[in-house]
């Protein structure tokens, strides 16, 4: 039914849609927001009044060299940046997805990226030494990054070829083959970890939590620039997806290749969410929670929904990083750990709502 539809009164509480530009520069307004808040959160805390002199020094190059300069450069910015990007990546990443199964209910993980790069890094913790004695030596601290990225990419072409049929890539096909991977991916890391030492154990642990402490210019450059890329491709498909909506026989008809659409939104996530977990680790929800919010304020138009989770997702990785530094001073608290205590709850929601709407 309509809203003009329904009674007036009824009309009242019907909820209104956001436009899509209006919308965007909301997300914008708040990201900023978000990272000038962000900024200064932290073991060593930075107030907001000194945040313009430290800029100020470093582009007029009267740096001072003090400490908050000190821990506003080398730590703290390059932090904010990855969380900005990552957040970004699996927000489109998850509006992707859920636009290629046509279920808000979708999340990254259904292609296996996430479970691939864990298993390859759980390998390259656990066994690289006895595996690849000389590649630690030869690529540094770049040995894991690289192998997480590899295996994410691989565990996504496998579930794709399984995913294939007589008559081009089937979405519920590739729906059952995730599921399977996945488990079987789960069992390798169990496996992992019966046979990892202490210290092997709790560098596996770290990482399947996600986390952004590690961040550092050089892996920001290289995770953004990936980033960038899947994100511009991903972007193109916003058409193609609202076609999609109405069925892959409409699509046709729309003249949509749903083929190459398919390769095309697989391509990209497997690239944004690659890169980002080999840099960070595992960071669940946000890619199902920032397009479904987003889709809920502004509607189902991809054109908006798609650079929105961008928007969101980056605003609700940084959100998240904040408080997981700060709520535990001086420990950190695993970023991943809280994605998931918020993001399970706002899941069973979806699903409670879902199951509604079908009785």
């Amino acid at each position: 039914m309509s809203t003009t539809a329904l009674p007036l009164w009824r009309r009242s509480l019907a909820p209104r849609r956001l436009p899509g530009p209006a919308l965007l520069w909301s997300l914008g307004a708040l990201l900023l927001v978000t990272l000038l808040w962000a900024a200064g959160q932290g073991a060593y805390s930075l107030p907001l009044h000194e945040l313009p002199g430290v800029l100020l020094g470093a582009l007029t190059g009267n740096s001072n060299g003090s400490g908050a300069e000190l821990v506003f450069f080398n730590i703290r910015l390059p932090r904010l940046v990855l969380g900005l990007v990552a957040g970004a990546g699996l927000g489109m990443a998850g509006a992707l997805m859920q636009g290629l199964f046509r279920n808000p209910l979708a999340d990254p993980g259904l292609i296996g990226v996430s479970s691939g790069a864990a298993l390859a890094a759980g390998f390259t913790i656990v066994m690289g030494n006895a595996w690849f004695p000389d590649m630690p030596r030869s690529l540094g601290s770049w040995t894991l990054v690289l192998m997480a990225f590899g295996g994410g990419l691989a565990v996504t072409v496998l579930i794709y070829l399984l995913s294939r049929g007589e008559g081009g890539t089937r979405v519920g096909l590739m729906l059952l083959a995730g599921i399977a991977v996945n488990a079987l991916a789960g069992a390798g890391l169990g496996l992992l970890n019966f046979l990892a030492t202490d210290e092997q154990l709790r560098n596996l642990q770290f990482w399947l939590l996600g986390s952004l402490g590690g961040a550092r210019w050089s892996a920001v450059a290289l995770v953004g620039a990936i980033t960038l890329i899947a994100g511009a491709v991903g972007l193109r498909l916003a058409r193609p997806l609202n076609a999609l909506a109405l069925g892959e026989a409409q699509a046709v008809l729309l003249g949509v290749s749903i083929e190459r659409v398919k390769q095309i939104a697989i391509v990209a996530t497997a690239l944004a969410v690659g890169a980002v977990t080999a840099t960070t680790g595992i960071i669940g929800f946000i890619g199902l929670v920032a397009p479904h919010m987003v889709r809920l304020v502004a509607g189902p138009d991809h054109r908006w929904v798609l650079p929105g989770s961008a928007l969101l997702g980056a605003v609700l990785v940084l959100l998240a990083d904040a408080v997981a530094r700060t709520i535990l001073q001086p420990a950190e608290l695993p970023l991943g750990v809280l994605t998931a205590v918020v993001g399970v709850p706002f899941f069973l929601l979806l699903l409670r709502s879902a199951h509604g709407r079908r009785l």
